[in-house]
């Protein structure tokens, strides 16, 4: 089994060895996993030096009682500073591991279409903070209003430290992964794998998905289910746009091709 890299204007398409492509991969894995490693380090400093803790519980402060978290296991502070820490790193790395992504795929592309590259990465890493930033602004602090207003006259909330953690950093970071959606979308179509045309005809499908993987990745309450859907599906729409755009300017760069080789054929 080969796969195939491509070259602009070429004819003939040199191929690459698949077990070639599978030490490749890993290459990037690697690299992709150091990069982890060190950022697990700065993580740890900023942790302990910035207090990140209190900026992550700070959206509900309000709702405990004495306002602090609370934790039952000796352990529980260590594993909460290497989850932080590990957060910190994912986003502090996020453009190199997304530079790693864009150099072991971009082999299946067309060399005018990896000049994509920087602004496909500058555009991932801020749709990924931005939907960081969603959730933890707009989404987590309404949600958890609503969450814990139920019964409130008669529950009193003893909320763990570890289980909120877990709660956050999850729902933050699926709006991060869902907020790349367009990027995700837009390379399948330089891949060819997805047209603009699939992408509008299957428009019904794909609402469906949405609203499967926000029922999945929010708790239970309808507003954090729509707070993920709806960016979904307009994240989904400019995908749509984007890759008719896309799709455009390749016809029109193949039509100029074209004409210039005709006429220096002539």
């Amino acid at each position: 089994m080969k796969l195939r890299r491509q070259t602009q204007g070429a004819t003939d398409q040199a191929e690459m060895p698949f077990l070639d492509h599978l030490d490749e991969l890993r290459t990037r894995l690697i690299r992709g996993l150091l990069a982890l490693i060190v950022g697990m380090v700065v993580g740890l400093v900023a942790v302990t030096q910035w207090d990140v803790l209190s900026i992550v519980q700070r959206p509900i402060v309000e709702f405990l009682p004495g306002g602090s978290l609370n934790f039952s296991n000796p352990t529980t502070p260590v594993i909460i500073i290497l989850k932080l820490s590990f957060i910190v790193a994912l986003v502090a790395v996020f453009p190199y591991l997304a530079w790693q992504a864009w150099a072991f795929l971009a082999p299946a592309l067309y060399e005018n279409e990896r000049k994509f590259a920087i602004p496909a990465i500058a555009a991932g890493t801020l749709l990924f903070v931005a939907g960081i930033l969603m959730a933890y602004f707009l989404v987590l602090p309404l949600g958890l209003r609503i969450l814990l207003t139920f019964f409130d006259d008669q529950l009193i909330p003893l909320i763990m430290v570890n289980e909120y953690l877990t709660f956050a950093l999850r729902l933050m970071l699926a709006f991060g992964i869902i907020f790349e959606l367009p990027v995700v979308l837009v390379f399948l179509s330089l891949l060819g794998i997805v047209t603009p045309e699939g992408l509008a005809k299957y428009r019904r499908h794909a609402i469906v998905v949405m609203a499967v993987v926000s029922a999945f990745l929010t708790p239970a309450d309808p507003y954090t289910m729509l707070a993920m859907m709806v960016p979904m599906m307009l994240l989904y729409e400019v995908s749509v746009i984007m890759t008719r755009v896309l799709r455009r300017r390749r016809q029109e760069r193949e039509a100029e091709r074209t004409a210039a080789g005709e006429g220096s054929s002539a």
